[in-house]
Order: C-alpha cells, then sequence, then structure tokens
C-alpha cells in the first residue's frame, strides 16, 4: 500500500509541476495578461443613473490595457 501511495504522490507531483510550467510559459503571457485586467472590464455594481449610463471619467480604453500601455 504504501508503494501505491508513493507512486501516486509521485504522479501527481509531476502533473502539478507541468501544469505551473504550462501555466507560466510564455505563450501564455497573453491570455495571462487579459484574464488580470479581466475583472476591471466588467461595469460598477454601484446603483444609480451612473452605474447604467456611460462613465465619463475612465477614459473609453480602459478596458483594453494593451491601448493604454501603448498610448493609443
Amino acid at each position: 500500500m504504501a508503494t501505491l501511495t508513493a507512486f501516486s504522490t509521485l504522479i501527481f507531483l509531476v502533473v502539478f509541476i507541468g501544469i505551473v510550467c504550462w501555466a507560466w510559459s510564455g505563450g501564455r503571457r497573453h491570455a495571462n495578461r487579459e484574464a488580470a485586467w479581466l475583472p476591471f472590464a466588467l461595469p460598477d455594481e454601484a446603483g444609480g443613473e451612473e452605474a447604467m449610463g456611460e462613465r465619463t471619467d475612465v477614459p473609453r480604453d480602459a478596458a483594453h490595457p494593451y491601448a493604454i500601455e501603448q498610448g493609443h
């Protein structure tokens, strides 16, 4: 039984390290950056007229962080 536990622990450790390497790989950088900005692209949940209309204090490109970073 101990051999089975050790073997399954080793398998899951290898799978975990593989997922971490995949998640932090250079090819996922763009998707990770978009996912990180996703909460800020949602509308505010505050009630009132401002929540229903378009906000004027936030630039239109605020939902697109690349446009802000590049100065567009």
